[in-house]
């Protein structure tokens, strides 16, 4: 069945991806956790509930993602109808996604939306499928 939400990795100018390396830094049984989740976020969408997912601020969502007692957040948006940006991840520390996160997150969404069209975006997602 194919995802009726696609998740796209952001990748910054010069071709670093910041979801992407944090995964790779994470043991094989945490990744399939990661992977578990982003399934749940490619079939439900917006409609993914707490616990698994919250909205923060202007457009910018929460995967919340529980790994031996550490309290992991991944950022994302959603852009173009139907398709899922997921920006950066860090592990919170904090009762509050720090601002800093957050607006980090507002400037990944900010570059990709400068430099991506919903055609240029499907584009991308068919390549990678």
């Amino acid at each position: 069945m194919s995802p009726k939400w696609p998740i796209f990795y952001y990748e910054t100018t010069n071709d670093k991806c910041p979801i992407q390396n944090f995964i790779d830094s994470r043991k094989d049984r945490d990744q399939a956790k990661i992977f578990s989740w982003f399934s749940l976020l490619e079939q439900q969408g917006p409609i993914l509930p707490r616990p698994y997912a919250d909205l923060l601020t202007d457009g910018i969502h929460e995967l919340r993602i529980k790994l031996s007692g550490e309290q992991l957040r991944i950022l994302y948006f959603f852009c173009f109808k139907d398709c899922i940006v997921l920006t950066h991840a860090f592990s919170k520390q904090t009762s509050e996604v720090p601002q800093a996160e957050i607006k980090k997150a507002k400037a990944y969404r900010d570059d990709f939306l400068s430099r991506f069209n919903e055609q240029k975006l499907k584009e991308a997602i068919n390549e990678n499928l």
